[in-house]
């Protein structure tokens, strides 16, 4: 499963794969970029971790939902 990571950038929020500086998606803000990546995980298998603006992890995200191992709720 490859990991993605939504971070705060210079330019506003990417989405990053992890091990990597350049983003696959940008967008001036974090709300905006969050509702772009169901579209770029289409057909994917992965999971984004999403950071708040200082940094420390928020939340994530396993697509398709399926693929998530734990049932937990969130």
């Amino acid at each position: 499963m490859q990991n993605y990571h939504v971070k705060q950038v210079d330019a506003g929020w990417a989405l990053l794969e992890e091990g990597s500086t350049r983003a696959v998606l940008e967008a001036p803000t974090k709300d905006e970029l969050v509702r772009q990546v169901p579209g770029y995980m289409a057909g994917k298998v992965g999971s984004v971790k999403i950071h708040r603006a200082d940094g420390t992890f928020e939340e994530e995200r396993t697509y398709p939902r399926a693929a998530d191992p734990s049932r937990s709720p969130g």
